[in-house]
């Protein structure tokens, strides 16, 4: 079966730091694309970041360029997303996501894990 767990979440300061952590079973993460969205109350589903199998190659989006990093550890097969100068408007629940070289749509997601930036 496969899942994802996202963990790492929880409330920071205007500034802070978190990493979270996407862990896969019943997967490779270097098989599959990987990305990371989040969706605030109210708000449409954003997609961050993205990092491409094999190759590792990332993508960010312009709201997180620069204070975001993706990153993964097959050995662990965990991905990560180390989140920098966090903002409230950062505040989110956020979600990674997993879709095979082949496929076209992002197929398995994990639960979420909350986000919340105070000011």
């Amino acid at each position: 079966e496969v899942q994802l767990v996202e963990s790492g979440g929880g409330l920071v300061q205007s500034g802070g730091s978190l990493r979270l952590s996407c862990a896969a079973s019943g997967l490779l993460i270097d098989d599959y694309a990987i990305r990371w969205f989040r969706q605030a109350p109210g708000k449409e589903r954003e997609g961050l970041s993205c990092i491409r199998p094999r190759d590792g190659s990332t993508y960010y989006a312009d709201s997180v360029k620069g204070r975001f990093t993706i990153s993964r550890e097959n050995a662990k097969n965990t991905i990560y997303l180390q989140m920098n100068s966090l903002k409230p408007e950062d505040t989110a629940v956020y979600y990674c996501a997993a879709r095979g070289v082949s496929s076209i749509r992002y197929n398995y997601w994990g639960q979420g894990t909350q986000v919340t930036v105070s000011s």
